[in-house]
């Protein structure tokens, strides 16, 4: 018989193993010497020691899965139990239930995490909802558009929840997009009828624009086309597509219009200045008219320089009110001659102020008598008053006797 610390071989060739609950058989060895029996299944148990410490290395340092960790220690523990080894195999049965509280601890802790992780996807897929339903909202059709497609991307990237929570989830943030889609949808629809209006009513513009351009009506052509304008920038813009060309046409009907005003303006602008000049030499010869001393010879001269002047035609507008100032001036001076001469050889305004200097006369000399009779009296005082109103009389007199002299009496 043959033994060692953890084992041992009986006459039968039965082989043994001590553990805390006794010896239990391993098996029967026939073939050998009892010490061979013993290396034999001594070295069964090595394979097994292996094993475990393969096994708790993966444990440790690997992504095992708590599931798979938990088959290989069932299967190396039915090895053990099956006591088909030789050696410490309660300590082996401790190792495997310390690795047993490894991988459970691993578990729970992996538990946690997937708990955590799915927590903070939770939070983050809520957040991406919120923000989609703001956006879903927004007017900023490009960039909103952008970063709906961003959020997709990043929503696919996070871990999935519990089938219900995320089914909610995704219901929220697929509605915002929908929504958000839908008036976009809405207001480019909108946008391309209000391009097709303005492109109907810049065609509309464009035409009478270009009925236009031949018109030498200047004045009121060029105001039409101010307001032609004014309805092309209202009507907003049409489809990019016909925009520029109806733009090119409508400008380029303007410019033939003004091209043409402008030539015939610069034409009129020289003539007129040279009717500005000749104006100014009339203008001067008037005024040698003056001072008027012969007023038939220089109602006569006016005339005949007036005449030449209707003749000549307009001058620059700028320069109108000067040089038609210069011919007023004279011609005010004429008319004011007249009028005096009207004045000194009117019969009846003569009589008038010859009757009021007779009346005048007749006062003053009366308040004279009236003076000197207050003096012979003594009566200075009333003498005074009387030399006081005497002057005022004498000096309406002094005024009426010089309006008579106008007369020539």
């Amino acid at each position: 018989m043959s033994s060692d610390p953890w084992g041992r071989v009986d006459e039968t060739g039965t082989v043994y193993v001590r553990t805390a609950d006794g010896e239990q058989v391993v098996g029967s060895w026939q073939a050998g010497s009892p010490e061979e029996a013993l290396a034999y299944f001594e070295r069964k148990y090595e394979g097994l020691v292996v094993e475990i410490g393969l096994l708790e290395k993966r444990v440790k340092t690997t992504d095992l899965s708590a599931k798979d960790a938990q088959v290989a220690i069932d299967h190396i523990r039915e090895q053990v139990d099956a006591h088909h080894a030789v050696g410490d195999l309660d300590a082996l049965r401790q190792r495997l239930d310390k690795l047993v509280e490894t991988v459970d601890k691993r578990r729970e802790e992996r538990k946690q995490q997937r708990a955590k992780q799915s927590d903070e996807a939770r939070h983050a897929k809520e957040a991406l909802v919120v923000e989609a339903e703001e956006l879903a909202q927004s007017d900023q059709w490009r960039a909103a558009g952008e970063r709906l497609r961003a959020l997709v991307d990043t929503w696919k990237g996070l871990p999935r929840l519990d089938r219900k929570s995320d089914d909610e989830l995704w219901h929220r943030f697929s509605h915002a997009r929908s929504a958000f889609s839908k008036r976009r949808k809405a207001h480019f629809a909108a946008l391309d009828a209000q391009r097709e209006e303005a492109r109907k009513t810049k065609e509309r513009l464009v035409s009478e624009a270009e009925s236009l351009s031949a018109s030498q009506d200047w004045g009121p052509t060029a105001a039409r086309y101010r307001e032609l304008m004014a309805e092309w920038k209202a009507a907003g813009r049409a489809q990019r597509e016909h925009e520029d060309d109806l733009w090119n046409r409508f400008r380029g009907a303007q410019d033939v219009f003004f091209a043409a005003r402008s030539s015939v303006f610069a034409e009129r602008d020289a003539e007129q200045s040279e009717n500005l000049k000749l104006k100014e030499e009339l203008a001067h010869e008037a005024e040698k008219i003056l001072p008027v001393t012969d007023l038939k010879t220089a109602r006569a001269a006016f005339r005949s320089i007036n005449e030449r002047w209707e003749a000549i035609g307009h001058v620059p507008r700028d320069a109108r009110p000067k040089v038609e100032g210069r011919m007023h001036a004279v011609e005010r001076a004429i008319q004011e001659a007249e009028e005096a001469e009207w004045r000194r050889t009117n019969p009846e305004a003569r009589a008038r102020a010859a009757g009021l200097t007779g009346q005048l006369q007749a006062a003053v000399d009366k308040l004279r008598g009236q003076i000197e009779q207050a003096r012979a009296q003594g009566n200075n005082a009333k003498a005074d008053k009387l030399e006081r109103e005497l002057e005022g009389r004498q000096a309406l007199l002094d005024q009426a006797l010089k309006g008579l002299q106008e007369f020539g009496g």
